[in-house]
């Protein structure tokens, strides 16, 4: 039975809905695989989730175009499971086809839904230190979904990385060995005039010491939950464990902060 044959009546017996969590394209894609994944492995069907999914994809057209073929042979995970056995006898060579056949879609997704400032971002990045900065921001970004702690720690590597290089153009002399993130924004802002305590106005001030404030805090963030110290927190405190929700908050935070330091350092030539 092909699935969009019964199209019609699936949405009349199954009501699509957006499913909360996942709140983007590349996130419903990737659950949609995993889904599969799960039941090539001879896990139990979770068909409700799937038809949502699969719905969801079929009626958009250009996502339409990017699905795996054999979907539209499949009228849910059992018939899938039917299919998937005859094709490939062994687990790894099951999840390796399914991976390779979503490539397209997830890669199509992950554009569709990168934050507008991304590029702009990096366009200011990548000018100022493409080996350095560029690179740190690109970890920062491609961890934030897949790898929340590790996206929290590239986020503060991100703005040590742009601290110490502009640092570094100034001639500013520190302990490497014992300065912390905090440290290198403060030297780093009063290079480049944006020390709360080098400006009169109030305004100025507060916003300033936001920015000092919002640093600290990632630096304490990925101490706490990024992927070098969070082992034995979240070990004792399950629910310690960083969501991508917070991931991209780090990495967006960070990345505007960035920017910020670098547009200013290069005003200032």
């Amino acid at each position: 039975m092909r699935f969009l044959t019964y199209g019609e009546g699936m949405k009349e017996s199954v009501k699509v809905k957006m499913i909360d969590e996942l709140d983007n394209p590349y996130k419903k894609a990737k659950r949609l695989r995993n889904l599969l994944v799960s039941r090539a492995k001879g896990r139990a069907s979770q068909d409700e989730k799937y038809l949502e999914l699969c719905q969801y994809f079929f009626d958009n057209s250009e996502m339409k175009k990017k699905l795996p073929a054999f979907l539209e042979d499949t009228s849910g995970l059992d018939s899938f499971w039917d299919y998937i056995q005859g094709e490939f006898p062994h687990y790894e060579e099951r999840t390796k086809f399914i991976r390779a056949e979503f490539e397209p879609l997830l890669d199509y997704c992950k554009n569709i839904t990168s934050v507008p400032s991304d590029s702009r971002i990096s366009a200011s990045l990548k000018s100022f230190d493409e080996a350095g900065v560029h690179v740190a921001w690109k970890k920062a970004l491609a961890r934030r979904t897949d790898d929340p702690e590790g996206a929290i720690t590239a986020a503060r590597t991100l703005l040590e990385t742009v601290c110490k290089r502009i640092l570094s153009e100034r001639e500013v002399v520190y302990d490497s060995g014992k300065v912390t993130l905090h440290i290198l924004y403060s030297l780093t802002a009063k290079e480049l005039n944006l020390h709360p305590n080098q400006h009169n106005e109030e305004i100025f001030k507060k916003i300033l010491g936001g920015c000092s404030a919002i640093v600290s805090g990632l630096g304490e963030l990925r101490n706490k939950l990024g992927d070098a110290h969070a082992e034995n927190e979240m070990l004792s405190n399950p629910s310690a464990r960083p969501v991508p929700r917070h991931a991209e908050f780090a990495v967006n935070l960070a990345g505007s902060v960035a920017l910020f330091l670098v547009e200013t350092y290069k005003n200032s030539l």
